[in-house]
């Protein structure tokens, strides 16, 4: 059975503590405290509910606690509560995962698109989740939500796929269309951001007040968390730099613009200008990495130009927001080190004052990655629910 699941109680503290717990537990109710600045007694009372009916479990008291007195118990998310699934949505294939309540991986599963037409990958999605679904494993709790993670510009309040280039989708209604195909409570969220939620959960994002993501790729993205909130914009449009005007380029971008980064730093981009200056109009990325590896000038010089755009597009960041980190990730930094030298170059002349010191962090992520983050923030829908709940069926239509 598939159902809509509700905590007990969706008091503000009730809803803070639980969050708290996803996000750092587990933690004695004094650390709960001073995390949320609740006191004793709001920890008491927001707690007592969320126990009762086997949300959060009491473990024993913390590691080394040698106190005397009353000793500290541990308070806990009980992780087999509930289960989530997360799916990526790539041009050809799509990655899905089953978690926990926590996010933590029980099962993945993989599978080719065979056409980007809206009601094909939405089958595809279908029988993907019954996959996982049916998955063998540890219990993971009830299926109680989908997340979808898509590139381009996502509505996630209104489920609502706006546009999609690398999908030729407009004005996809692809929360609708994938809870009415599944039975499951569905959310669709940008890609990017939904992989910010992971990294601001349980990645290199945990316990930084603000961050940024970036990701290098068949786009270029940016996920920004600010005070530990990921920012998603009033129309579902935040952090898109590879759409800012500094790739001082007279080069097309998908979006119609030109001088984009994503214009001069996508992949596809520098597949294009690798053939330009070869000559050789069916080279691979995979052959333009060997060929600036093996020291091609003209080929070397497409890579540096793509790392000196993207150094000032994360210096833009930094300066904009002043984050303690930022996070670079994405499948183009397989490549990185072709583009190192030339970001970092350029963030240290762009970045203003102290924002230099914004530390830079490389973090290779597979597509599982940001299938968990969809199941994150699936999870998250249950204590901070972003769009009108509708009940689902007991499972997939025909």
């Amino acid at each position: 059975m598939i159902g809509l699941v509700e905590l007990p109680n969706q008091a503000p503290a009730a809803a803070l503590v639980f969050r708290t717990l996803l996000a750092h537990g587990p933690l004695t109710r004094a650390e709960i405290g001073r995390r949320t600045g609740l006191s004793s007694g709001a920890v008491t009372k927001a707690t007592a509910p969320l126990l009762d009916d086997d949300w959060i479990v009491e473990q024993g008291r913390p590691a080394g606690d040698r106190s005397t007195g009353r000793p500290a118990t541990l308070v806990a998310v009980r992780a087999e509560r509930a289960g989530f699934l997360g799916v990526k949505v790539t041009a050809d294939e799509l990655i899905g995962v089953r978690t926990d309540l926590t996010a933590t991986p029980i099962a993945t599963r993989r599978t080719a698109l065979d056409s980007r037409d809206v009601g094909s990958v939405v089958r595809a999605i279908a029988q993907l989740v019954k996959r996982l679904t049916a998955a063998a494993g540890p219990p993971a709790g009830e299926i109680h939500g989908l997340g979808v993670a898509i590139s381009g510009d996502v509505d996630r309040q209104t489920g609502a796929v706006h546009h999609s280039p690398f999908l030729n989708w407009h004005g996809v209604p692809l929360a609708q269309l994938v809870e009415d195909a599944t039975g499951t409570p569905t959310i669709v969220e940008n890609d990017v951001r939904a992989l910010t939620v992971a990294e601001q959960w349980f990645g290199a994002g945990a316990g930084v007040p603000s961050f940024a993501l970036v990701t290098i790729g068949t786009g270029i993205g940016c996920g920004l968390s600010i005070d530990g909130h990921v920012v998603t914009g009033t129309h579902g449009v935040s952090g898109e730099i590879g759409h800012l005007p500094i790739g001082g380029s007279d080069r097309i971008c998908t979006c119609g613009n030109v001088g984009c980064v994503e214009a001069v730093a996508s992949t596809q981009a520098i597949v294009e200008q690798t053939r330009q200056v070869t000559g050789d109009l069916r080279l691979s990325i995979a052959e333009a990495v060997g060929l600036a590896h093996g020291g091609d000038p003209a080929v070397t010089s497409v890579f540096a130009r793509a790392g000196h755009t993207l150094g000032l597009a994360i210096a833009a960041v930094a300066n904009l927001i002043g984050p303690e980190r930022i996070i670079i990730s994405g499948e183009g930094v397989a490549s990185y080190d072709l583009f190192e030298e030339r970001i970092r170059q350029a963030f240290t002349a762009q970045a203003f004052g102290a924002a230099a010191q914004c530390e830079l962090i490389v973090r290779p992520l597979p597509f599982e990655e940001w299938a968990r983050g969809g199941a994150a923030v699936a999870a998250q829908e249950l204590v901070a629910p972003t769009r009108p709940a509708r009940r689902a069926t007991s499972g997939p239509r025909a």
